[in-house]
């Protein structure tokens, strides 16, 4: 059993001609990946662990197109130490990509 990805649509340009999308388009996991740097490296930094996240692919990521993720707060549970963020990806034409929702622990400094 492979474990790669090997979806013609995502690698085959006369296969994926054929399809729904009509070209090629990226893997829908890469472009969620992003949200794994925006909280490792923003918010909330090297302090957060991923609990869950929800996806949901609004459209797909056309090979060429440049993306944007971003995450923003919507709760905050001080006592679990907890955020809640609405996750989401688009495309260099404002257009929705991915919508989602994530949740954070954010760890206590080692004293």
């Amino acid at each position: 059993m492979s474990i790669d990805d090997s979806n013609p649509v995502h690698l085959d340009a006369e296969y994926a001609k054929t399809t729904m999308f009509g070209e090629r388009i990226a893997h829908g996991m890469h472009s969620a990946s992003f949200f794994t740097t925006l909280i490792a490296t923003r918010l909330p930094g090297i302090e957060g662990v991923y609990v869950s996240q929800e996806i949901k692919f609004i459209r797909p990521v056309r090979i060429g197109d440049t993306i944007t993720a971003q995450a923003t707060v919507i709760e905050k549970n001080d006592a679990k130490r907890r955020i809640t963020l609405k996750t989401t990806v688009t495309n260099q034409r404002g257009e929705l990509i991915i919508d989602g929702k994530g949740v954070v622990a954010v760890m206590k400094p080692k004293q």
